[in-house]
């Protein structure tokens, strides 16, 4: 959003607020002209949650009208509880220019949520939504000219490094993202212990936080893996960016993703993906090329990748492609995208 707010002389933010301190990874807006239309969070997890949330939608309703009646762009962040409002609200504006960020899975094979689907096929549809440019991640098949392939980026051009990384044991292996049942944290642990039990000399860093956290401190107590594995908790992108650097692979088994920033930052620096094949990321990894499809059967993953660390050219060569991939996507690159979008 600080690239959207370059384009904009004001910024008009419907959203919930939240007395919780910011996260590390949590960056402010700097535009000096931003009006904040305040409302409650809803949602519809509990039968109570959700009779409370229909006395809390006409209110929502009605301010998300009034700031879209006034802005000359209208932008969406879905999927979500309010980008499924937006989604209802902005079919009243049809000659207003729109955009809508996806920043869950596209797939229309995934098995999703009602809300999911409704607000995919809202922004697909091209007789219901107008004038809406709607970034998603990945080529899909029958979308409409609703749906633009989009992308995300964290580094800029003067970041690119050339690093060949020596693919010889000890490995360093890195978890990024919450410690959350859809991130599949202790399956990344999993497959570590796993090669350590093998004889790998392999050692891995988690950096994140989340529910999860106790279990994961269990089961490396429970294995006597305090030597080889450490939880980093949230860091600073500049922290993230040197264990990239350092490190040998990211391990990325989740559920669900969009685009993975965790596994699009890692190959930027030369580390090698192992990551689900969910949303977009058999077209990162190239269908194999730049990483490893993980099948989520720990006996068939661990064999892939103890075979797989045996030959050190093909390792090499994929660390490389990854690379190269992901070196296109810079802060420029997508700076330069969303202009084209508020623009054109």
């Amino acid at each position: 959003m600080r690239l959207w707010e370059t384009y904009a002389d004001e910024i008009h933010i419907v959203a919930p607020t939240s007395a919780a301190p910011p996260e590390t990874i949590e960056l402010p807006y700097q535009s000096k002209q931003i009006c904040f239309y305040k409302v409650p969070a809803f949602s519809f997890v509990t039968f109570a949650e959700a009779v409370h949330s229909l006395f809390k939608i006409p209110g929502i309703l009605i301010t998300l009208f009034k700031a879209m009646r006034k802005a000359d762009h209208i932008h969406l962040r879905c999927p979500g509880n309010m980008g499924l409002l937006g989604c209802v609200v902005q079919l009243f504006f049809p000659k207003k220019k729109k955009s809508a960020k996806y920043a869950g899975n596209w797939d229309p094979k995934a098995q999703q949520p009602l809300s999911y689907r409704f607000q995919k096929w809202v922004l697909n549809n091209t007789f219901l939504t107008k004038n809406m440019q709607v970034m998603v991640y990945g080529h899909w098949p029958n979308t409409t000219k609703n749906i633009l392939p989009f992308f995300t980026a964290t580094y800029g051009e003067v970041e690119k490094e050339t690093l060949v990384k020596s693919f010889q044991p000890p490995y360093k292996a890195l978890f990024v993202g919450g410690l959350t049942p859809g991130k599949n944290a202790l399956y990344a642990l999993q497959l570590v212990h796993q090669l350590k039990l093998q004889g790998i000399a392999i050692a891995m860093e988690i950096y994140g936080e989340g529910v999860q956290r106790k279990a994961v401190e269990e089961y490396i107590a429970l294995h006597s893996l305090n030597n080889a594995v450490v939880l980093k908790g949230n860091q600073s992108a500049a922290v993230l960016k040197e264990a990239y650097k350092s490190a040998h692979f990211v391990l990325l088994p989740s559920q669900s993703e969009g685009w993975p920033k965790a596994v699009a930052e890692a190959m930027f620096w030369g580390c090698i993906p192992l990551s689900t094949p969910v949303s977009c990321v058999p077209e990162m990894l190239g269908q194999g090329e730049r990483g490893v499809l993980l099948t989520q059967s720990l006996e068939k993953d661990t064999l892939h990748f103890i075979k797989l660390l045996s030959d050190t050219d093909a390792l090499q060569q994929m660390s490389s492609a990854a690379r190269h991939w992901s070196q296109q996507f810079t802060l420029e690159a997508f700076e330069e995208k969303i202009k084209q979008l508020i623009e054109g």
